[in-house]
């Protein structure tokens, strides 16, 4: 189930969104990952690619201090990797989420036993009929943003605006194009203060207050960045452009080839969910 040792991670969790990242779960794709339909003008995603590039990401995490919890996908979903859509994780606990796509909505049960053998407590949970993927809420600072698009439903985000705010949180609703898989594929957290974003699909007018980095348009998914601490980022290597304009803005990023899943719409932010940040 884990690649060591299920580490104790006790009451304190997330310090802080964009802090530095100390530990994280992450699924392992399995082979039904091939029936994922990929994106306009990409090929099919290859599983053993994938699991080499998804090896890479956990290597790349533990060469930064990250201790990793490295689960076996136990469903049929081809998306089950992406691991954010399970759950959103606060400072005294994790919050299991239920996803849009019935398929998937035994993997925040799946991620409640897992928890509950590593000491991560529950904040909460979206119960029925209410619909909220993970990967549709991204924390910056004290703000939480949830994206308000084909996914989910106004149960689901209101109940997780409740809990966000009992959590200290400010909850500010976005507006994202329909043809835009998640709210965490067009926006990511840099810093406390500071978003990457996408030209189009998303309301940036949400942002107003935060400082930006309006990506180019092409490479809208570059924004699906994984912040491994503040203006230090995982991104996927093929957006060559997106990754100049970042470190222009004096992030540090750490390219590595993901392509496997940007076929599909998965992006470095989706897969690996945080358990604790200082």
């Amino acid at each position: 189930m884990t690649t060591k040792a299920a580490p104790h991670f006790g009451p304190r969790l997330i310090g802080s969104p964009t802090g530095t990242l100390r530990a994280a779960v992450l699924v392992r794709p399995s082979r039904a990952i091939e029936r994922a339909k990929p994106l306009p003008g990409e090929p099919g995603t290859i599983h053993a690619w994938a699991l080499d590039q998804h090896a890479i990401l956990c290597k790349t995490l533990a060469y930064f201090g990250v201790e990793t919890v490295i689960l076996d996908a136990s469903g049929d979903d081809p998306y089950e990797t992406s691991v954010c859509d399970g759950a959103v994780t606060f400072e005294d606990g994790a919050m299991l989420m239920r996803p849009t796509a019935m398929a998937r909505r035994g993997e925040a049960d799946r991620l409640k036993s897992h928890f509950s053998h590593i000491d991560v407590p529950l904040a909460g949970h979206i119960t029925a009929p209410g619909l909220l993927d993970g990967t549709d809420v991204v924390l910056v600072g004290e703000t939480a943003f949830v994206g308000s698009g084909k996914r989910g439903n106004d149960l689901g985000r209101n109940g997780f605006g409740e809990v966000a705010r009992a959590h200290g949180y400010r909850v500010i609703e976005v507006k994202i194009d329909p043809s835009v898989s998640s709210l965490r594929a067009v926006v990511g957290a840099i810093a406390k203060d500071t978003v990457v974003i996408a030209a189009d699909g998303v309301d940036r007018s949400a942002f107003d207050g935060l400082r930006t980095i309006v990506l180019e348009r092409g490479e809208e998914m570059a924004a699906g960045v994984l912040p491994i601490g503040d203006k230090h980022v995982i991104a996927d290597i093929r957006f060559r452009t997106a990754l100049a304009s970042m470190r222009r803005a004096g992030i540090t990023v750490e390219a590595i080839d993901l392509y496997e899943y940007g076929k599909i719409g998965l992006t470095p932010s989706m897969l690996a969910l945080a358990l604790k940040r200082s």
